[in-house]
Parts: structure tokens; sequence; C-alpha cells
């Protein structure tokens, strides 16, 4: 085991309780391998905890940002499509004229594994700099079974080479795809008897996910896939209620999903389910962003009812190219009027929760030494500013992974 003493710093903690951020000014943090083992102000440390010490300088650590939905691994582009939104197409009226997910299916079909992890890498980098330690991943662009196997294959593979942590998410329930437009329960029933006992072998994936909406599946196919997905153990996410309201994030409750995603168009009576499963809603102000929306999700609602908001970037080649979690943190607080603290801890504390992981997100002992030097002089700083770079220091598991000079 490796010892090192994180001291002279002021840590972000994000525990819960009176302290806005969960606070400690003038701190020591002690990590021993890739477990923090001490937690406190310089004063209080005890003389045992003997190692590396690291001057932070008055900066201040937070845990390691964790973006909870992502599709990161993905063939292709779709900056016609960009184009085409700007000239007043929809998102909807491009899906139906077969561009939308099915032109980024074509393109990852066409790519090999590595070429999909090679240009992955690339994009997975920039979210490791800005201080990503953990990060969720999504098939969902292959839609056969040879291809979901290819995704998944890659996730797992960038997890490996990358030096952060990679969750493999199973989305065969993304789109239609061509082969089947007119097939709808034959696809279901591929998802179901071969893609899903083939990913629990292989165990390539441990969440599965789907597209609960208009453009996607309904509540009734996404159920028939949650029914089968539970009984192999895996655990639940779902798209739902971002162009319409189907009753999808009830759903999602019902089957103790970990999550509930996007949610510009979530009911009360869905809000009140969550709260009773304790599934996370999780918004993703880059899509809204970029599909230029105008319905905000009910975020005073969400806080009223203590359904926990995590943020994530989900980035994708259509409806969100978005490669920084970090500007998430100021679109969630700009566009949806989070507070910074609320901000930041959908990024940590709650994006551990939508994930299903308890062992990190919050600087505390016997939590993962996952965490990031920050070059601010406020908290709030991570959410105000747009652009430049705030990161002196990503560590994961107790080792630095990425460095700069303040």
């Amino acid at each position: 085991m490796s010892i090192k003493l994180w001291t002279d710093v002021n840590l972000l903690t994000m525990a819960e309780g009176d302290r806005p951020y969960g606070l400690i000014k003038n701190a020591t943090l002690v990590s021993d391998g890739e477990q923090i083992v001490w937690v406190g102000q310089n004063n209080d440390l005890p003389d045992h905890f003997v190692g590396e010490t690291i001057y932070c300088k008055g900066s201040y650590m937070s845990p390691g940002l964790i973006d909870c939905h992502t599709h990161l691994v993905y063939g292709g582009n779709r900056i016609d499509e960009f184009e085409k939104r700007l000239t007043g197409v929809s998102y909807e009226e491009i899906a139906a004229a077969g561009g939308g997910i099915l032109s980024t299916v074509e393109a990852t079909r066409a790519a090999s594994e590595d070429d999909l992890v090679k240009t992955a890498k690339k994009r997975l980098a920039t979210y490791m700099q800005e201080g990503v330690t953990t990060i969720e991943i999504k098939s969902g662009y292959g839609l056969d079974v040879e291809n979901e196997i290819k995704m998944l294959r890659a996730a797992k593979k960038l997890g490996r080479i990358s030096g952060i942590d990679v969750i493999p998410t199973f989305l065969g329930a993304h789109a239609l795809p061509p082969e089947y437009s007119d097939n709808r329960a034959g696809y279901i029933n591929l998802i179901i008897n071969e893609m899903l006992p083939i990913i629990a072998k292989e165990r390539l994936a441990d969440v599965v996910d789907g597209f609960c909406e208009n453009i996607g599946f309904s509540p009734q196919e996404i159920e028939k896939i949650f029914k089968a997905a539970t009984k192999l153990g895996f655990k639940l996410k779902l798209h739902s209620e971002q162009l319409s309201d189907q009753k999808g994030a009830t759903l999602a409750a019902k089957y103790n999903a970990l999550s509930a995603d996007h949610l510009e168009h979530l009911s009360i009576d869905s809000i009140l389910e969550m709260k009773k499963s304790g599934t996370v809603a999780v918004l993703l102000p880059g899509a809204y962003y970029t599909l230029r929306d105008t319905v905000i999700p009910p975020i005073e609602e969400l806080r009223r009812a203590q359904v926990p908001i995590a943020i994530g970037s989900d980035c994708n080649p259509g409806s969100s190219p978005v490669l920084s979690l970090k500007l998430m943190i100021n679109m969630a607080s700009t566009l949806f009027k989070l507070t910074p603290e609320e901000a930041l801890a959908g990024v940590t504390r709650n994006a551990a929760k939508a994930l299903g992981l308890d062992d990190r997100g919050i600087l505390k002992k016997g939590l993962k030494a996952d965490m990031v030097l920050w070059d601010i002089e406020h908290p709030a700083e991570l959410s105000y500013q747009i652009g430049g770079n705030q990161t002196l220091k990503v560590i994961k598991g107790g080792d630095i992974i990425f460095a700069r000079d303040k």
C-alpha cells in the first residue's frame, strides 16, 4: 500500500449536511492505495499517518467527476443534421427521414472494434483532463447481436487502457434497426432472447437502458425488456420524457431503475413514484441546448420531492456533441437554474447514485481515492467559468493520472 497525505487543501467533500459543499477548510486527506483512510482539518491529523506528502497550496479538492450518461462509442458524425436543424428541420423529422440514430448505426456497423476504440479514446482523454474519473458508456448504435457486442467490448477496452473507470450499459432498445422496420415485435424478441443472454453470460454490461419515446419504444415494449433484464440480474436505466410524457419514468420507478434520464416532460405523478423507488433524475442540458428545447425539466418539483438530481453530458454525435462535463455544470446552473452546489453534486454524489456506485462520489473514509485538485478561489467557480483549464491534478485510486503546473 502507498500512503499519501494531500495536505494544505480545502476539501469539497460533497457529503450531505449543514456545510455547503461539505467544505472542510485547511484540511488533509489521506489515501492508502486506492482508498481514502482519513479526512479532516490539518490540526487534527493523527501522528501515525506517515507517507508521501503532497502540498496542495490552498487549492480546492473535490471528488472525481462522474459522467453518468454518455454514448461515447460511435462511428461517423452527424454534422449534416446539425446544419439541417439550424434551418428549422426538427429532430423528429430527421429521424422520420431515416437520419438521426440510424445514420450513426450505419457508420458504427461499418467500423471495426479497433476503429471505435481509437476514436472514442480521443474523446475520453478530454473528459479525463477535466477531472472525470468514472464514465458510463452506452451501446445502442449497433442494433444487432454482433455490433452491440462490438460496442460493449470497445467500451470495456477503453476502461482497461484509459486509467479511469468505464461503466458499460446495454442500450439495444435505442432505435428500431432498418431490417426490422416492419417487425417491431421481432426486434424486441431479438433483444430479449439473444442479446440479453449473451451480454449477461459474457459480463459485457451490468446495466440495461432503453429509449422510451414517441420516436423510440413504447412503455409496453420497454417493460417486456425490463422484465427479461431483471430476471438476468441486470440493473436498469431509462431515457424518458425527453420529447413527450410517455410515463417512462413511472415505468422506471416500478422496476426500481437506477435512474430516469432527460425528463423535460416529467409529470408530478412520475416524480412521486421516483421518490418512492429511489430512482435518480438525470438531467442532460447538452441535449436540451443542442436541440434548442424550450421545456425545462421540473427542477423545483424534483427538489420538493427530494429526488436526487444528477447531471450527464449525453455525449453523442446527434443531439449532444459534447466533450465537456464541466460545461454541463455551467449549463445545469444557467439553463436549468440549479445552484452551483447542486450542479457539482450532480456530477459527483448523485451521479454515483445514478450508476449504483456507493464507493465513490464523496470524499469520505472508506471510499475510493478518486479526486480532482482545482485551480479556483471559490467552489462556485466550477459553475461560473466557461472554458479555461481549472484542473491542476486528477487522482484515480490514489495515483495522479493527469497534472499541470499551477
